[in-house]
């Protein structure tokens, strides 16, 4: 049987999904919930606050960028993240912040 392309419906739901699988995993759910609270935060202050590397920290939040849950911009050697400006990101925001 012959898998057919996934319509436009498919898709969306396909990228939610992973965002939510990417959101889902402890540190990155405490990340999202730092950044809810401030405008914008660099890798290292999120990585002292949750007493992980700075290595560790800079992957989470790189996967959070990759499903488009955070943006990223660089200031000299420091990279500072705050949550994106998308509809998913703004529903998970309203949705953490009703259970935490």
């Amino acid at each position: 049987m012959k898998k057919s392309k996934p319509n436009m419906k498919e898709k969306k739901v396909n990228a939610l999904a992973k965002s939510l699988k990417t959101a889902g995993e402890e540190s990155r759910l405490k990340m999202l919930c730092m950044l809810f609270n401030h405008k914008d935060m660099c890798v290292s202050d999120m990585a002292e606050k949750l007493k992980m590397s700075v290595a560790i920290a800079s992957h989470h939040l790189n996967e959070l960028a990759k499903v488009g849950l955070v943006s990223s911009k660089r200031d000299g050697k420091m990279t500072c993240y705050s949550l994106a400006k998308s509809e998913v990101a703004k529903d998970l925001k309203r949705f953490i912040c009703k259970y935490k």
